[in-house]
């Protein structure tokens, strides 16, 4: 990564130069410069502000897109709902049930409950784990009483395979703009990669079949929950990607992402992120990603890279033991 300490150099001699008087004479002081060498609008007492920026347009121009990297879930495809029929349907074959109160009603997560849960709690089942962790490990048809080891406690994620047959049932499509920026991405030359926190399997599934064999087998990086220790917010899957994988600096990746929790992720691991929200993450604060869009529909690779470029105005202070 170009960090801004190995810039300061540049920026320093750019400064030493001007120092001197157009008589080649030192100047007695450091900022009394000939008004010709100053940057247009640029007070001379704002010494400090002048080298940041020095120092940001020699990195901005040395920065450029290295791979893009896409979450799975709610940026390929819109699958909130999708996760949560899967989820119910599971609770409903094997009869669980955490209230004894409730009798013979399975276990139900409604639209409310589950958008707030999809948005704090990234994975299956971790989701899982934590419903349970509050409310009791539940008994169902094949435990006679809430199970107690942890071999018997992973029994309990029924439902990717549920998952799956939705996702095989050919009615789930990209979303818009996808498949056209990959194509985009991969004719320029950029690495292309997907990093989701969803269970392997169920990733491949997904990949395989809305993007397709072709593109997936081309992807020069795949990442999924299984493969890392921590889930999203920690930022250790995109940083596996960028230093493992891609061998590329984080600085010059950027991530698709939507919701909170994968921007977290993305920042987190010292990438620019935008976001393309869905409705069950339309109201979250963003504030820290680059840009928003409802879709990719009108995002182009071009868009991308001036993005970029863009953000290192706002996210990269100068690093000086004077500041």
């Amino acid at each position: 990564m170009a960090s801004s300490t190995s810039l300061l150099p540049t920026a320093a001699a750019a400064v030493a130069a001007a120092r001197r008087s157009p008589s080649g004479q030192h100047c007695s002081s450091p900022f009394a410069l000939p008004s010709l060498l100053l940057p247009r609008r640029l007070s001379l007492r704002q010494p400090r502000r002048a080298a940041w920026h020095a120092v940001a347009r020699a990195s901005a121009s040395a920065r450029s897109l290295d791979a893009l990297i896409f979450d799975c879930d709610g940026v390929i495809l819109e699958s909130e709902h999708l996760h949560r029929q899967a989820y119910n349907d599971a609770f409903a074959h094997f009869g669980v049930s955490c209230d004894p109160a409730a009798g013979d009603a399975p276990l139900y997560w409604d639209e409310a409950f589950y958008d707030d849960l999809q948005n704090r709690i990234g994975g299956g089942k971790p989701k899982m784990r934590w419903y349970f962790g509050e409310n009791g490990w539940p008994t169902s048809k094949i435990f006679e009483a809430a199970p107690s080891s942890d071999s018997d406690k992973e029994k309990l994620d029924w439902k990717t395979e549920r998952y799956k047959d939705i996702i095989k049932s050919g009615t789930v499509k990209p979303r818009p703009g996808v498949l056209q920026l990959m194509d985009e991405v991969k004719g320029a030359g950029i690495k292309l990669a997907v990093c989701s926190a969803a269970t392997k399997s169920s990733v491949v599934l997904c990949l395989e079949n809305l993007i397709g064999l072709e593109r997936f087998n081309g992807l020069d990086c795949f990442l999924a929950g299984d493969d890392v220790k921590l889930k999203k917010p920690d930022p250790s899957i995109y940083i596996t990607a960028a230093e493992v994988k891609l061998g590329v600096q984080s600085q010059n990746c950027l991530v698709v992402e939507d919701s909170v929790i994968g921007l977290q992720a993305a920042t987190g691991a010292g990438m620019s992120c935008i976001i393309t929200y869905t409705p069950s993450t339309s109201n979250q604060d963003f504030t820290d990603a680059i840009a928003t869009y409802p879709d990719l529909s009108n995002v182009r690779l071009e868009d991308l890279k001036l993005l970029l470029q863009k953000s290192l105005y706002v996210r990269e202070p100068i690093v000086s033991s004077s500041s």
